[in-house]
């Protein structure tokens, strides 16, 4: 008798709309970043502004605050990312310029200037977070 539950079509789409439910409550949300000036990050997108390096410290100060947070909170925050790369089994990592550079001309091409890389894991929450150094003014 249980195993007629599983021969339907529909039991199968409820059963995954209620796996996809539970994951949909992982994570948690992003606490404020003490000193973050979110407004100007947001508004320096590509960085081509030269903004953000001056606005990166409160991030990496944070660095402990932001791991488990949803992508959808970083986002948020930080607000969408310049590049974003897919990886294996839903992994994904979000790039934020730093200096600007290449992706400043015209189609933001990828350039190997300095970036702020926030890691996410098969669950969407940050696993980690990492800074390529920044030039010496």
């Amino acid at each position: 008798m249980i195993f007629s539950f599983f021969r339907s079509p529909a039991s199968y789409r409820q059963l995954s709309l209620a796996g996809l439910l539970a994951l949909a409550g992982c994570g948690h949300a992003l606490p404020d970043i003490p000193g973050l000036q979110a407004a100007a990050w947001r508004a320096d997108r590509y960085a081509c502004a030269g903004q953000r390096a001056a606005l990166l410290p409160p991030i990496l100060a944070a660095r402990s605050r932001l791991y488990e947070a949803r992508a959808n909170d970083v986002t948020a925050v930080l607000g969408r990312p310049d590049e974003e790369e897919l990886l294996a089994q839903t992994e994904k990592v979000y790039h934020y310029y730093l200096v600007p550079g290449a992706q400043c001309g015209p189609r933001h091409p990828h350039a190997a200037t300095p970036r702020l890389s926030i890691h996410f894991g098969p669950l969407g929450t940050v696993t980690e977070v990492q800074s390529d150094p920044l030039p010496l003014p």
